[in-house]
């Protein structure tokens, strides 16, 4: 699991400090959370979604069934599910921003993950690539689970378009200029570093 969690901030690496601090927290060997993970997958399946991936709908069968099947509890799966969707659409949103930069790339590596060596089992469990077993806390059906969508992406395009160029309103600053309004930072008296 730990490949697949790497490889899915991986392929986020322009998403900025945030998922480095996780990639770094995932070298260290310390274990990844249920909510890391599922935002992780969440944010893969959108870059996926966005650029055309045309596996899109197996990672999101699987995802799916991590997500269902790792989760403690009704309530932890139901935050799971919102993050995950959350993240999904943060990620489909930031590749609709940056024009589909490599677009290409992305579906390359997405569409050759581990996670697509995941066995997934009729009752919920999951074995994953590195042999890890995961038994959910009830058995489920994981049929009812996968919903092929060939419309997905239009679906996505239809929901986010233009969510960029959302006009913001006037803003006002406040920089003290005016002599009556003390200025909203007003320094340190500390010395500065030299680097």
């Amino acid at each position: 699991m730990k490949k697949i969690a790497l490889f899915c901030l991986g392929v986020l690496s322009c998403f900025g400090k945030a998922q480095a601090g996780e990639i770094i927290a995932l070298e260290d060997n310390t274990p990844v959370s249920y909510m890391d993970e599922v935002k992780a997958l969440g944010a893969v399946a959108g870059q996926g979604l966005a650029c055309g991936s045309t596996r899109i709908d197996t990672f999101e069968m699987i995802a799916r069934t991590i997500l269902i099947t790792k989760a403690k509890s009704n309530a932890e799966q139901a935050a799971g599910m919102r993050a995950y969707n959350d993240e999904k659409a943060n990620a489909y949103i930031s590749k609709q921003l940056d024009g589909f930069y490599e677009c290409s790339q992305i579906v390359r590596r997405f569409d050759n993950q581990d996670v697509f060596n995941v066995k997934i089992y009729a009752d919920g469990t999951i074995q994953m690539p590195d042999g890890a077993l995961y038994t959910p806390r009830a058995p489920y059906d994981v049929t009812a689970v996968s919903q092929e969508n060939k419309n997905q992406r239009k679906q996505a395009q239809k929901i986010y378009q233009n969510a960029g160029k959302r006009k913001i309103g006037k803003l006002k600053l406040n920089t003290g200029v005016d002599g009556a309004t003390p200025p909203a930072y007003t320094g340190s008296n500390a010395p500065l570093i030299q680097y």
